[in-house]
């Protein structure tokens, strides 16, 4: 049998015996997985829950956007001066269309559309391609997986564009590649996003202040920003549950107080600013102004900043409630704000840096500036709490260091809170807020990394259009033309400012990229490193029932991140020990590129060789929203599932032994604790022998064939299943010992430099600063056996 240890089980011209033998005895998971595609549609709201619905997001989408009125004149005229009135208009009207094509047609009723089940942001696109198209990089999908209730897709004719597209995707490993590099650009900008959007909204806010105190010091203003910015921080870890029902009052008050002293500007200064949404103004402008009315637009493009953070944080909202948000509250009051402010700038054009502070009338003044903070404060925490989700979704993707991840809310999957990353963004938002002379230069580096962002979903949604929604090809022509006109316009205009701060994201977002980059790279090549050194399945049957060895009482679960195939671990386990449990369990933890799996389908369990190996597989699957978090369930689940399997497999031997069977996941709650009794004592008279109870077993044979089979052969099998339940409980108790390899990735020795820079250095800091695997799955230290290993690659 040493001769079975040579065979490449992965190749294709190379599937002889070994490998129908291997297949016979490790079969894939297809009995366990199930389908019930319309459970997680979006439902139906009734027009009330809706408008409370639309109602709610307001605190949490649209903080961002709404707080953009602090500084958008300011960045747009950082002289501080306007030398003509009609420059005011032509300023103003380029702010109306840029909100009129980039939140509300492009995002509001485009591209809120193209969420995962209503997760939004870049992976949640990605995500989206993944199951469309064979582009995931790290090969660990099976098609049972497809099977999920949330692994929705569309489906589309094999000569259609949709599949030309997917082809031209998966034809080349650089093109997957190209794919995911620009998706981790969008992340880190989003990241970049969660640093500098406190730092400048909180600044503007807090800069009131010197309006009424117009003596005091500059630093007096950073201070007491900073330190409203470490409050907020600290206070992360309580989560946004408790204090959540506020942020939408204080942002709709926001928004109307806004809107109301924009109407009193326009009525009291300069009602002719109306005449600012003729795009006509637009080409005047930038007629009269030349080459600084095109780096202006750096400023204007902040009256969109926000809008990046509206798909990032679309979660727990039905786009529609969004949709209503935008058109009844935000836009309307968006466009008086910006028009009173143009107003009172016409009449006093020396007052441009604080012109927001200025036109609000005294006797409100303070009340506004109360709420002003608090609304930054508000669209802060939107921010930090999108940063958080973005790197969650990336971890779960193999796509960042393994971080720990707290859910701060019982009642809200989504709202989580990740300490390391928390500390980090405190502290280069610091580090912003202190350094920077001026408002400007972190308004010029936050311009650069909204418009990065915004093009980065540009060209993510024209693959959506194309592969997803198979839109008609003019359509997505239409789309881009618009889309990539105004946003490269936006683009060159950062690129003058790149000198004057806007290369802080890019400094930042290199940083998280090539973090992320190479946790991904070194990921992948230990995952491909497994995969080939897995061990052959008719090895292991050679060894015989007792593997070679001393089969002792208890439970040995081996972690892997292989979902098919005896990992290389187990065989260096068994080769340097003599002796190995009476059950042995090989456990993969793996995400999926879905959004959540519900529990009942989170477990696949399969038995690897006959019966009397006793060693099993359980695949437990995670979406990139769920948190494999410090679970006292997760052994008992597991545990739970196994004994399941053991039944459900024994009632299957009354069919046959052939492959003419196909036993689903999905069953009843009724069934599964009818099955479950007593952790799998219950005797077999608690099933119902017509099987009704268990939907899950869909035999091909005829009924009145499956009836006669049952009755001559459901006593033995019930008998050998008793008898090997009261073994794995006997085993259970004995006591379960959580098998971990603690592997060390090296480069091999004729790898290129930058391999051995990118594996040697880099990933092995990462692995040494990140969590443990023994951390993440909560194993007790009594109970854990770490297998040492050395990977080259």
């Amino acid at each position: 049998m040493a001769s079975s240890l040579e065979i490449d089980e992965d190749s294709d011209n190379n599937k002889g015996s070994m490998w129908v033998l291997d297949q016979k005895l490790d079969q894939p998971m297809d009995e366990e997985a199930g389908r019930l595609k319309n459970m997680y549609r979006e439902k139906k709201f009734s027009a009330l829950l809706l408008l409370r619905l639309a109602f709610q997001s307001l605190g949490v989408v649209y903080g961002d956007l709404g707080t953009s009125p602090l500084y958008v004149f300011y960045n747009t005229f950082p002289r501080g001066v306007v030398d003509d009135p009609e420059d005011v208009i032509g300023a103003l009207s380029l702010i109306i269309y840029s909100l009129t094509l980039i939140p509300l047609l492009k995002y509001v009723f485009v591209v809120c559309r193209a969420n995962d089940n209503g997760q939004g942001g870049t992976f949640a696109l990605y995500s989206l391609f993944c199951r469309h198209a064979k582009i995931n990089t790290i090969p660990n999908q099976h098609r049972t997986d497809e099977e999920l209730t949330t692994y929705i897709r569309s489906t589309f004719h094999e000569k259609s564009f949709a599949a030309k597209t997917k082809r031209w995707l998966e034809r080349y490993v650089f093109r997957k590649n190209a794919l995911l590099i620009l998706v981790l650009v969008g992340t880190c900008m989003v990241i970049g996003d969660g640093i500098l959007t406190p730092a400048i909204s909180v600044l503007s806010a807090v800069g009131g202040i010197k309006v009424d105190h117009p003596h005091m010091s500059n630093d007096v203003v950073v201070i007491v920003a900073v330190i409203i910015l470490v409050g907020l921080f600290s206070m992360q870890h309580y989560g946004t549950d408790k204090v959540g029902w506020l942020f939408a009052p204080i942002v709709l008050l926001w928004f109307l107080l806004i809107g109301g002293i924009g109407i009193f500007n326009i009525w009291k200064y300069e009602s002719s600013v109306l005449k600012a949404f003729s795009p006509v103004h637009i080409f005047r402008y930038f007629n009269r102004r030349g080459k600084d009315g095109w780096t202006s637009l750096g400023g204007i493009m902040l009256s969109i900043t926000g809008t990046e953070a509206l798909f990032a944080d679309l979660a727990h909202f039905p786009v529609s409630a969004v949709q209503i948000a935008f058109t009844v509250v935000v836009f309307p009051c968006l466009l008086l704000a910006y028009s009173g402010q143009a107003a009172y700038i016409m009449n006093n054009t020396t007052h441009v840096n604080d012109a927001f502070y200025r036109s609000i009338p005294e006797r409100i003044y303070w009340p506004v500036f109360l709420v002003a903070t608090a609304a930054a404060i508000v669209a802060s925490q939107a921010t930090i709490s999108a940063t958080f989700s973005i790197i969650k979704q990336a971890l779960a993707l193999g796509c960042f260091p393994r971080v720990k991840v707290v859910h701060t809310s019982k009642k809200f999957l989504g709202q989580i809170y990740v300490p390391d990353i928390n500390w980090i963004l405190m502290i280069l938002c610091i580090a912003v807020t202190a350094g920077f002379e001026n408002q400007s230069q972190i308004g010029n580096a936050y311009g650069t990394a909204v418009v990065i962002v915004m093009l980065v979903t540009t060209l993510l949604m024209i693959l959506i259009m194309l592969l997803v929604w198979r839109c008609h090809w003019i359509l997505v022509l239409l789309f881009t033309a618009l889309s990539l006109v105004v946003e490269c316009t936006y683009f060159s205009a950062v690129l003058f400012k790149i000198d004057q701060g806007g290369w802080v994201p890019l400094v930042i977002a290199a940083a998280f990229l090539v973090i992320m980059y190479v946790w991904h790279y070194g990921t992948v090549k230990r995952y491909e490193f497994e995969m080939h050194s897995k061990v052959s399945m008719a090895w292991l049957l050679g060894l015989g029932p007792s593997l070679g060895l001393v089969r002792v009482p208890g439970i040995g679960l081996v972690y892997t991140e292989l979902a098919s195939g005896v990992p290389h671990i187990f065989s260096h386990f068994i080769t340097n020990l003599p002796a190995i449990h009476s059950v042995v369990v090989f456990v993969c933890v793996k995400y999926l590129p879905v959004y959540t799996v519900p529990e009942d389908e989170r477990f696949l369990v399969k038995r690897i060789g006959p019966k009397n190996f006793h060693i099993f597989r359980c695949v437990a699957r995670y979406g990139y929203k769920d948190l494999h978090k410090k679970d006292d369930d997760f052994e008992k689940k597991l545990f739970d599932s196994l004994f399941l399997f053991v039944r459900l497999e024994s009632m299957m031997e009354g069919f046959s032994d052939s492959d003419e069977h196909s036993l689903y996941g999905q069953i009843t709650q009724q069934s599964r604790d009818g099955l479950l009794n007593n952790n799998g004592n219950s005797s077999s008279s608690n099933v119902d022998p017509t099987m009704s109870s268990v939907d899950s077993i869909v035999p091909v044979r005829s009924p009145s064939h499956v009836n006669h089979t049952v009755s001559s052969s459901g006593q033995g099998s019930a008998q050998t299943e008793i008898d090997e339940l009261e073994f794995l409980n006997s085993c259970r108790d004995a006591g379960v010992v959580h098998i971990l390899g603690n592997t060390v990735v090296r480069a091999r020795r004729d790898s290129k430099f930058y391999k051995k820079i990118a594996i040697d250095y880099i990933y092995a800091f990462l692995r040494k600063i990140c969590r443990e695997n023994s951390v993440i799955f909560n194993v007790p230290h009594e109970s854990l056996l770490d297998v040492g290993l050395v990977l080259f690659v």
